[in-house]
């Protein structure tokens, strides 16, 4: 995620116009979310991405017959932090079932998942779209294993060749389905983005979708506006980015809207989102449930938890980002804004709160995070535990500008040089001979300067021609080089104009 969330791009005709009269677009998500184990969920192979094709696999996650599978527990663990996190109710007893189906990663020729039993149903995710809230609900979330992947390289003359890494298949997921509640391209970004925080805080998963470890799939229908009834859906796939996402739902919008308006009927089917063409193209007919032959996974007992071990989770969850924005803005007065960027991240949260507390000035420690920081951090792609100055550097020249030791302007200069110098703040102000000028001497000198450098505007003021004095006090501050005190130097400007 970078630093500062972008706005939502501007909707679709479909979405602006189409779809908020006519007819309402009906979308719900289901976010695969890769549990941070470092096991699979049914045997001990590594679940670390980049290794080479089909070296993090054993006779269990390749599906050899006579092999049995283990449950891991880190998974079961985190996959009930993530319902408790969104207020589902955890399920005491839950089922593995095996999800049958043909695709060359996937070895067992079925997947085990979960189906009628699930192991969390219900909660909410809250999001904020068009400057009010809505709560998105949720079916369900389940576990479940991965499947491997299946890799279309070039192969001589040209020829396209399937090949097969399966050291993904066995990976623990998590499943998130939402309610039909989600009404446009922005709304589904919100979503994805807040769910997204929500399991890097918990620390269940790293939430890279470059690296495949958060994936997401919509349905999305349309019907017309004040109708109960679902319109026909169709699932689009292959969504590599949140943006991708917001620009799938328009475009699928779009096409189902001008479909029925020219008297033809959707079609249930699965989509893949080609993002160079900007479009969704067919890839199959959509699966019903029973396509899959459901049926108890007679490999695994139910999975049964004890209560007190649900509660012993509960109690141990860190701080989820909404408890952390009402916690800034009450102990530190900032804004609700200032707090929702600042939790973008947990550590970026804990970043402000250091400076914050070292510089004493709450308000003034987000500006220049918010501002400073993050506009290094958006250009040159750092998190913030690698841009460069650390909060208790930051605190100090925060403070030094709070307490009106130094300018905003030196402030500015000094932040530059922390970038590629490791120097504390207030030693780089005494070695580079930026210690603001506010002695009366030194500043009436200054005055004289400027008053002699630029007699006719000096004579504009004294005429009183009182707007060209914000020039003398301009020009005043770039002979001091931003050291003098911009108050005192309107004094020491008014004294000399005068005295002359």
């Amino acid at each position: 995620m970078s630093a500062t969330r972008p706005a939502p791009e501007s909707p679709s005709k479909a979405e602006a116009g189409a779809a908020p009269g006519r007819y309402e677009t009906v979308v719900g998500l289901e976010v695969h979310a890769q549990l941070k184990t470092a096991s699979k969920i049914f045997c001990c192979c590594s679940t670390k991405f980049g290794a080479r094709p089909n070296t993090q696999v054993c006779p269990i996650c390749l599906g050899l017959p006579g092999v049995l599978p283990i449950l891991n527990e880190r998974a079961v663990r985190f996959a009930v932090m993530t319902g408790i996190a969104v207020g589902g109710t955890i399920a005491v007893r839950s089922v593995f079932a095996r999800k049958n189906y043909f695709y060359p990663d996937l070895p067992k020729g079925y997947q085990i998942s979960q189906y009628d039993r699930p192991l969390c149903s219900g909660g909410t995710v809250e999001i904020h779209v068009g400057g009010a809230w809505k709560r998105i609900g949720l079916v369900r979330i389940h576990l479940e294993e991965d499947a491997g992947k299946s890799l279309h390289p070039e192969g001589r003359q040209g020829v396209n060749t399937t090949l097969v890494d399966l050291n993904r298949s066995g990976v623990p997921l998590i499943e998130i389905v939402s309610e039909p509640e989600i009404r446009s391209g922005a709304e589904a970004y919100d979503y994805l983005i807040r769910l997204k925080q929500i399991l890097v805080y918990l620390d269940v998963c790293d939430g890279n979708m470059e690296e495949g470890s958060l994936r997401c799939d919509a349905n999305v229908s349309v019907r017309p506006r004040g109708q109960s009834v679902f319109g026909t859906k169709t699932e689009i796939k292959n969504m590599n980015s949140f943006r991708n996402v917001e620009r799938a739902i328009a475009f699928e919008t779009e096409r189902q809207i001008r479909l029925l308006e020219s008297g033809g009927r959707v079609v249930q089917e699965t989509l893949l989102w080609n993002a160079d063409k900007g479009k969704a193209e067919p890839m199959r007919s959509k699966e019903e449930a029973h396509d899959y032959r459901y049926f108890p996974e007679p490999d695994l007992l139910p999975l049964d938890l004890e209560p007190p071990w649900i509660e012993s989770v509960r109690s141990a969850l860190p701080e989820l980002p909404h408890q952390v924005r009402e916690r800034l803005t009450r102990d530190f007065g900032i804004p609700e804004y200032d707090a929702e960027v600042l939790t973008e991240t947990r550590a970026l949260a804990s970043y402000y709160e250091e400076v914050a507390r070292r510089s004493g000035s709450a308000k003034l420690a987000s500006n220049w995070i918010m501002t400073e920081v993050n506009g290094i951090r958006n250009k040159e792609g750092q998190s913030i535990e690698e841009f460069p100055i650390r909060p208790d550097r930051l605190g100090t020249l925060v403070r030094m500008i709070a307490e009106e030791r130094i300018s905003g302007k030196i402030g500015k200069q000094l932040f530059e040089m922390m970038l590629t110098r490791p120097e504390d703040p207030e030693a780089l102000v005494k070695s580079q001979g930026l210690l603001p000028i506010d002695d009366e001497a030194s500043l009436r000198a200054i005055a004289r300067e400027v008053i002699a450098a630029n007699p006719g505007p000096a004579a504009e003021v004294r005429a009183g021609k009182e707007r060209t004095f914000a020039f003398l006090v301009g020009q005043a501050m770039k002979q001091s080089r931003g050291r003098a005190h911009p108050e005192k130097i309107q004094d020491a400007l008014k004294k000399e104009l005068e005295a002359t």
